[in-house]
């Protein structure tokens, strides 16, 4: 296991301020060992939609990208929308599509959800993405997460012992993936 500081981008698609996703990712920042700095971003929904012709220089955009080439790995926590991920979240991965933050970055994806199926649908959209974005991943580097109602309290504490230890796994995975 790596023993430098280690810094990871989570990034949470919820626009909810009560987002199981986001409270997902607080808890992942307090599993995380020592030497791992796990810092949430904000701000996807300030991206402009995506157009291939509109000029690069946004400053959102630029943040964004800059976030990304900054950390040595990346976790995102996504809400499942009618089967799929939502358009946020789409949208700041195709504003990557041509400039390769993600390209070889390890990177872990986690769905969250009130039903039972934990969002698989979103989770397999969302890793489908990041293999076409050039993302290094492996088959530990997804996780979903059913029922969440039942596995978190309104707090955000996460009150079931299986749910901590696929989060801990996850975490691990992403970090021995970080050369």
């Amino acid at each position: 296991m790596n023993d430098r500081l280690i810094n990871i981008l989570a990034i949470s698609r919820s626009l909810k301020s009560t987002s199981a996703n986001s409270n997902i990712l607080k808890v992942l920042s307090k599993l995380a060992p020592e030497h791992v700095i796990v810092k949430i971003t904000e701000g996807l929904d300030a991206l402009p939609h995506f157009n291939p012709e509109t000029k690069e220089e946004n400053t959102s955009v630029m943040n964004f990208r800059q976030q990304l080439k900054a950390a040595d790995g990346v976790i995102f926590s996504t809400p499942e929308y009618a089967f799929g991920i939502p358009g946020v979240l789409k949208n700041a991965l195709d504003w990557l599509v041509s400039s390769g933050e993600l390209n070889e970055k390890p990177v872990a994806a986690i769905s969250v959800s009130p039903l039972y199926s934990g969002g698989d649908k979103a989770l397999a959209s969302l890793l489908l993405t990041l293999t076409a974005l050039g993302a290094t991943m492996n088959t530990g580097s997804g996780v979903s997460i059913g029922n969440i109602k039942n596995k978190m309290d309104e707090t955000g504490i996460i009150n079931d012992k299986e749910t901590m230890q696929k989060l801990k796994r996850l975490l691990n995975n992403l970090n021995e993936m970080i050369p």
